[in-house]
């Protein structure tokens, strides 16, 4: 059944073409619409509870892609891996990728909240993925189009020795030297309406500033600080072996 608004009708079809799926695909249109209506328009018709379902799809989704690619990783690589999938940040860039901003309804205070875009596409990713799983109870309208993306990142996330994740990776290898956390000082360096990134992060061990990083919210920056302090002890580490 198509939605009585044509508009809106159209938007949603335009986003499946970009999805690879055919418009006469069994999708159930009001879900869809449902998925990519954030609570600032309504408290009652939003995407909140078919992110929960798509919260499990992805996951599954994720578990499945490892699976059938690397059946002899273990459970610890798989969840580690997962971890970083399912991540906002790179259910954001997927989002984004498709331009799921264009066709998610906003209003209000959230139309201009930049730093937290990235929380939102992340859920309506989630909830899209939710509204195609219930149009058909399976993952038919999900894995043609999902897969390539997860076994792309899969392997990049197997080369890199801190699988996309620099502040784990960084507190592990603190840990394991120094028994202590690394200390992040947070400072704020632009207003929230600007485009440009608003914090910036420093992260420091034993009052030595080992990075620092800038990002649109304080996560993101923390996570590029990390970045620094980490591939820096790791080529100083690496040097260190090889007596270069």
């Amino acid at each position: 059944m198509t939605l009585a608004y044509p508009r809106r009708q159209r938007q949603l079809e335009n986003l499946v073409k970009k999805l690879g799926l055919p418009t006469k695909a069994p999708i159930k249109w009001q879900l869809l619409d449902l998925a990519l209506t954030h609570p600032t328009v309504s408290e009652s018709a939003n995407y909140e509870h078919l992110e929960f379902v798509g919260d499990a799809v992805v996951r599954l989704v994720a578990a499945i892609v490892l699976w059938e690619n690397y059946p002899h990783c273990s459970v610890g690589e798989y969840a580690a891996i997962r971890s970083v999938l399912v991540s906002d940040r790179v259910l954001a860039q997927l989002a984004r990728s498709y331009g799921l901003e264009l066709y998610l309804l906003v209003a209000g205070s959230a139309t201009f909240d930049k730093a937290g875009q990235q929380s939102r596409l992340a859920d309506a990713f989630e909830a899209v993925l939710g509204a195609l799983y219930l149009s058909t109870n399976n993952l038919d309208l999900i894995r043609p189009w999902l897969d390539p993306h997860f076994k792309q990142l899969a392997a990049e996330i197997r080369l890199d020795p801190a699988k996309l994740n620099y502040k784990a990776a960084l507190q592990e290898w603190t840990q394991a030297n120094f028994k202590v956390l690394p200390e992040y000082k947070v400072v704020e360096i632009s207003q929230p309406q600007t485009h440009q990134e608003r914090f910036l992060a420093e992260v420091w061990l034993h009052g030595q500033k080992l990075g620092e990083g800038k990002g649109r919210s304080i996560k993101a920056a923390e996570q590029a600080a990390a970045k620094v302090a980490f591939l820096t002890l790791d080529n100083q580490e690496n040097t260190e072996l090889t007596g270069e």
